[in-house]
């Protein structure tokens, strides 16, 4: 069983700093944390799953072989070595802005949950929570401050329906239930 925890590529240090948290405790529950090898909030979940000896699933949107971005080189390694490496695409596919949204439906599909840290309003983090919600998986999303512009999505998908989260309990609550 898995937990995708996403968000910004730009993220703040409290935002990473939430996602290495949520996902800690969401290796010391047992479950794998799903993410998308970006930087910022994906980054950030896959190196504390690597770091806790959790499990992490890294999903690409470009082949196997070709970290997104190329200084994710040493992480992807890292995955494939400790977790597991998902792509739809052939060895050496290079990014394509048409290949994300299809990793965005992969990482919604392996997960229980989608938890997103921080978003913008246009982000692909808000994509991979409405096909997460399309799915029938539950939607959980941090709130921000209402001056931070990487708070905007998530409260967003707070209106749209998500739930509110503060602490990884709240969502191990949800996903045990």
């Amino acid at each position: 069983p898995a937990l995708a925890v996403v968000g910004s590529r730009g993220a703040s240090a409290g935002g990473r700093d939430n996602a290495r948290h949520f996902t800690r405790r969401f290796c010391r529950a047992g479950l794998a944390v799903v993410s998308g090898l970006a930087a910022g909030i994906d980054a950030a979940a896959h190196a504390a799953a690597l770091e806790c000896d959790g499990s992490t699933v890294a999903v690409l949107g470009t082949g196997p072989d070709r970290a997104y971005p190329a200084a994710h080189a040493g992480l992807l390694e890292q995955v494939a070595e400790r977790g597991a490496v998902v792509s739809e695409h052939a060895p050496g596919t290079p990014p394509r802005s048409s290949h994300f949204p299809g990793r965005n439906r992969i990482i919604a599909g392996l997960s229980l949950g989608t938890v997103v840290v921080e978003a913008a309003l246009r982000s692909g983090a808000l994509i991979t929570a409405r096909l997460a919600a399309e799915a029938g998986r539950e939607v959980f999303a941090l709130p921000g401050s209402i001056h931070h512009p990487l708070a905007r999505g998530c409260h967003r998908l707070i209106r749209d329906g998500a739930q509110l989260v503060e602490s990884p309990e709240e969502v191990l609550a949800d996903a045990s239930a």
